[in-house]
């Protein structure tokens, strides 16, 4: 269990170091709203650290959901298999390829974040 919260505060730090490596966007939309938006680095905000350790813990517990669902549906594949029941097997196989899927996407969020914005910040 260690690890995956270990796993989490490491989404997390790369998540801080991917906005924080975002470049100055002041006067980049050059759209004449004069709307300056620049990420505030790590600690500048009231209650950053409750927010870090918050967003920790959610992507914690949403890791060992993906944990839990892939146990479950490989319960309900081999069952399903085993028993010629083929849609109690094609169920546990989705909720094998879900739960891999949501672990793959909690895992890639800080440098999913950190693409889209990086490319909404050369919008003009």
């Amino acid at each position: 269990m260690s690890a995956l919260s270990t796993l989490a505060r490491s989404t997390i730090s790369t998540l801080a170091r991917s906005v924080d490596a975002v470049p100055n966007l002041s006067g980049a939309s050059g759209n004449g709203t004069g709307i300056d938006i620049q990420p505030a680095q790590s600690g500048n905000l009231p209650g950053d650290a409750v927010l870090t350790n918050l967003a920790s813990g959610v992507g914690h517990w949403a890791l060992l959901a993906s944990v839990v669902g892939v146990i479950v549906g490989g319960v309900m594949w081999a069952f399903g298999h085993y028993s010629h029941n083929y849609q109690q097997s094609y169920n546990g196989r989705r909720g094998v390829v879900v739960s891999g899927v949501a672990a793959l996407l909690i895992g890639a969020s800080p440098a999913i974040i950190g693409f889209f914005f990086a490319q909404g910040g050369k919008v003009h």
